[in-house]
């Protein structure tokens, strides 16, 4: 058995399982951010107990323990690189970390990586191969797997698709730093993930009057519309809504037909609270990246929403932790 930890800018999960797409036990926690990388590393010590009491496990029944990490990790140290939401954890020793509370080796990886791991042995993209994961939350991530391993480049990661630079949409404000300059060209991250789409959302209320304006109905006033606010509008068929879920939804299928060019996956599998919207979101997607996809890989690489849910990067944890410290599944 193993144990499979997610830590999140939001959320911590810890898991127990064999890594073969079961999960026999499991705990889940709110991330509190002001308490930075030492808070959640308590919460870790506190959980891990209580985890093993509610599944009736012994911590000597522990063979690894695979942690999937919300920022860049480094292989060869098994440290992370940084997070980009909680203060804390710039080069902490992770994986050391780990396998001392426990007791057992450790593995550590990008959230993003290990979750694309699991869709594509148990979820969305399983007996497919290559499979590219997305997951569209607070942020944007990207997980390229292929023949059941995940692609990390030189060791650092790789597939970083929230990173790409994309062109701004004509009708969204433009995206600007801290100080007020302008960020031209924009990542796809500015604008399509769950944060982009808020503040663009917010932006163009300030600029102009929208009349019964349903995500401003949902959210108590216009200072206050999330992304959820947004997806549940348009839901409504809100017109505003529609308007800056295409935005986003442009933004993201420039950087999916990026993708095709150069690695031309089979499935693309996205998961994540944007990508919860409904149906809509994905067949829209799927029809601006049919209309500008490089001609000769038409057609060669399918849309889909992801099928583990919340406990993805938990499952993916699970299973790198049996490659990579038992016997790989089958």
């Amino acid at each position: 058995m193993y144990l499979g930890i997610e830590i999140g800018g939001t959320k911590l999960q810890l898991g127990l399982g064999p890594g073969d797409g079961t999960i026999l036990g499991l705990w889940r926690g709110a991330v509190d951010p002001a308490a930075g990388g030492e808070g959640i590393r308590r919460q870790i010590v506190g959980a891990l107990p209580e985890l093993l009491a509610k599944a009736g496990a012994e911590r000597s029944a522990l063979k690894g323990v695979g942690v999937g990490f919300g920022g860049p990790t480094d292989d060869a140290t098994q440290s992370v690189i940084k997070s980009h939401q909680i203060a804390g954890w710039d080069g902490f020793p992770l994986g050391n970390w780990v396998s001392e509370l426990v007791g057992v080796p450790a593995v550590i990886c990008n959230d993003a990586d290990v979750a694309g791991l699991a869709e594509a042995l148990f979820g969305a993209g399983k007996g497919l191969s290559p499979i590219f994961y997305m997951t569209i939350g607070s942020g944007i991530g990207g997980g390229l797997v292929i023949d059941g391993e995940i692609y990390r480049g030189c060791g650092r990661g790789a597939a970083e698709i929230g990173h790409l630079r994309v062109r701004q949409p004509k009708m969204s404000p433009p995206i600007r730093t801290a100080n007020g300059s302008a960020v031209d060209p924009p990542t796809l991250e500015d604008i399509a993930s769950g944060w982009g789409i808020g503040r663009m959302a917010r932006r163009m209320l300030q600029l102009g009057d929208y009349p019964g304006n349903a995500a401003v109905r949902l959210a108590g006033s216009p200072d206050r519309v999330t992304a959820r606010e947004i997806g549940m509008a348009v839901q409504e068929g809100d017109l505003f809504a529609n308007g800056i879920l295409w935005c986003a939804q442009t933004a993201l299928a420039e950087a999916i037909c990026q993708l095709v060019v150069l690695v031309c996956p089979r499935r693309v599998v996205i998961g994540g609270g944007v990508s919860l919207t409904g149906e809509l979101f994905f067949q829209r997607l799927r029809q601006l990246v049919a209309e500008q996809t490089f001609p000769p890989f038409a057609g060669l690489t399918d849309i889909v929403p992801a099928a583990l849910g919340e406990e993805v990067v938990v499952h993916g944890a699970l299973a790198s932790a049996r490659r990579k410290l038992g016997t790989s599944p089958t």
